[in-house]
């Protein structure tokens, strides 16, 4: 069979330096070091405002609550620079800080963009909130959270659709500043007239006073175990790891990126790691105000065949969506790919067969394949720490930390944490000095709580491969340890494109059993119509069919009873935002489905629920 042929991508680290420092414990560097990094992210914003300041920086198309129009609005970097000045004397003359920061609880935006930008100038830190914890949320235990935590002085939202939230939880001496429309029960400000603010040399030196250490943000996390923590990021952070990016993926410095991009500014991969590297790099960043569902995937798929991006960035929902489109849209291809360098994925296992299903539709439109790269990172690591190191990879695969990183792997318990140090590491947890503590071991390295292992034990310089989540792993009644992470992802692939995700199942009893959360496909495969229920939809004969095979196929292929599905059921309600069963990039936190659906649970296991699924096949245990 030939050698795949790729579209040309340098990797900027291809090799390691691995020591062992006891047994049990070594650490991994790459073999260069991290070049000098600029003080602040505005000093980049500054420098494109004076050489390129009528380049696009931002665009997004006109919007008017939820209803999106066809135009695009474009912000240039000169603009930009313009009004970020301006908001960040309104913020100085509110004497907003630390103590009092900007809280943003909607979308992103134009505004959104300016207004966090013009945070950074006057030294206010931001927090950027998930909109769903406004719109979705019926109890806002989250954004009380939020707002206990950060104790703001401002607060940001777009339109009158977060009235009810602003009116539940947000203090009323709490200025708040809206985009458009107004609140019936609390007086607002204009957005417009924060950005029309009069310019005074306060501004200067206020940029002059932040540093290094200068806390540009608070984001929170998605709060899997407990209610989210308040991760500071600072400037340091920020600069080093757009540096740490720029060396370990090169195609950022060829050129200018352009991206088309839906993920919120609230996540690290979206606020972070995409919107710095527009600022770090002069690109240009398109708003795409779809995202991978059904009722919204139009709008990414619309904005795909508009705007041609350098680089795309997406989850692997994301990906699985447009993998599907691609096969039969020809527009969609020509436009995706007549000039990506890059394709990556982050947030969740991406399926094999969707990665079968990519490179499928870019041979037959190009003639070769985009590289899909991959990592690992955390909103604690700012989030870029590890990534693939050769276009070869597969579903799993991790690669190398990316310079200036240093990895420590540690053995617990027969899996292998890795841990980090680094520049772009965090200091920590904003006002939990406890879990700060806990965060960090002896020698000062962040605990991730993920489990590596070698994708060559002979060769290091392939990298680390994905191993699951430790604190997801456990043991069967027999002492059996089940590792979940590297099971979880054989029912995903085993099972696209019918799975969404799978919760692992079997703590203390005899047998692993699977909850599957189905993807919006077993619809059509029931036959049944729109107006049908999930419930009914999942007792369908053709779909009850379909995972019989899909739990003989995965019996058939087991070596024991810590990797076999010996019992599985289909789940017909929607994971929960409000009881952190999933994040809004759709992240599920098994730990949170076992806790919240702990009768579920008992019924798979005890033979009392309807419809558990066995496997059919001879017991490979």
């Amino acid at each position: 069979m030939p050698t795949p042929r790729f579209r040309p991508l340098t990797f900027g680290v291809t090799r390691v330096v691995v020591q062992d420092l006891a047994p049990g414990v070594q650490t991994v560097r790459a073999d260069q070091e991290l070049r000098a990094y600029p003080v602040r992210l505005t000093d980049r914003l500054r420098h494109w405002a004076e050489s390129v300041p009528q380049r696009c920086m931002m665009a997004r198309r006109a919007v008017s609550g939820t209803a999106v129009r066809g135009d695009w609005q474009y912000l240039s970097y000169g603009e930009a620079w313009q009004k970020a000045r301006c908001i960040a004397q309104g913020l100085i003359d509110r004497k907003l800080s630390v103590e009092r920061p900007v809280v943003i609880l909607s979308e992103n935006s134009l505004e959104h963009a300016l207004l966090a930008l013009g945070s950074m100038l006057a030294g206010v830190p931001f927090v950027p909130t998930s909109p769903p914890y406004s719109l979705v949320s019926q109890d806002f235990e989250k954004l009380r959270h939020v707002l206990s935590t950060t104790t703001p002085g401002l607060v940001f939202a777009a339109d009158p659709r977060y009235a009810r939230a602003i009116e539940a939880a947000v203090p009323s001496e709490v200025e708040v500043v809206l985009g458009e429309g107004e609140l019936a029960l609390k007086s607002i400000t204009r957005f417009a007239d924060l950005a029309g603010t009069a310019v005074s040399d306060a501004v200067d030196r206020a940029i002059e006073a932040t540093g290094p250490e200068t806390i540009v943000k608070f984001l929170f996390t998605s709060g899997s175990t407990k209610l989210p923590k308040a991760v500071i990021n600072t400037q340091r952070m920020w600069c080093a790891n757009q540096q740490q990016m720029a060396q370990s993926m090169p195609v950022l410095t060829e050129e200018p990126p352009i991206l088309v991009d839906w993920l919120p500014w609230n996540h690290t991969f979206g606020g972070n790691h995409n919107f710095g590297m527009v600022v770090y790099h002069g690109g240009t960043l398109y708003i795409d105000d779809g995202k991978p569902t059904p009722a919204l995937i139009h709008e990414t798929l619309r904005n795909l065949r508009e705007i041609a991006p350098t680089v795309y960035f997406n989850v692997p929902s994301g990906f699985e969506a447009i993998a599907l489109a691609m096969q039969d849209d020809a527009a969609l291809r020509r436009s995706l790919l007549s000039r990506v360098r890059m394709f990556f994925y982050a947030g969740a296992a991406l399926a094999q067969p969707v990665w079968d299903s990519l490179y499928a539709s870019q041979e037959r439109e190009i003639g070769e394949r985009i590289v899909m790269g991959t990592g690992l990172g955390m909103t604690e690591s700012s989030p870029f720490g590890i990534f693939v190191t050769d276009p070869h990879v597969s579903a799993g695969d991790l690669g190398v930390p990316t310079p200036g990183l240093e990895l420590k792997l540690v053995d617990i318990e027969g899996k292998t944490e890795v841990r980090y140090r680094g520049p772009n590491i965090t200091p920590g947890y904003w006002r939990a000095p406890e879990e700060t503590a806990q965060a960090f071991d002896e020698d000062g390295f962040f605990r991730t709580g993920d489990a590596v292992r070698w994708i060559d034990p002979a060769n290091v310089h392939r990298g680390l491969k994905f191993d699951g989540r430790i604190a997801e792993d456990f043991k069967l009644a027999t002492a059996t340890f089940v590792s979940v992470g590297p099971l979880r992802s054989r029912i995903i692939a085993a099972g696209a494109p019918y799975v969404q995700d799978a919760v692992i199942t079997g703590v203390n009893r005899k047998e692993v059993g699977a909850m599957i959360f189905p993807t919006a496909a077993v619809r059509q495969l029931s036959g049944l119509g729109a107006d049908a229920s999930m419930e009914q939809v999942l007792a369908t004969p053709a779909v009850l069919q379909r995972f019989q095979e899909l739990v003989d196929q995965l019996a058939s292929a087991s070596s024991g009873t810590a990797n076999r599905v010996a019992r599985l059921c289909l789940l017909a309600q929607a994971p929960s935002l409000d009881l952190g069963e999933v994040t809004d990039k759709g992240s599920i936190n098994q730990k949170a489905v076992l806790r919240h659906r702990a009768a579920l649970v008992e019924a798979l296991h005890d033979d009392t629920l309807a419809r558990v699924i066995k496997p059919m096949a001879c017991d490979t245990a």
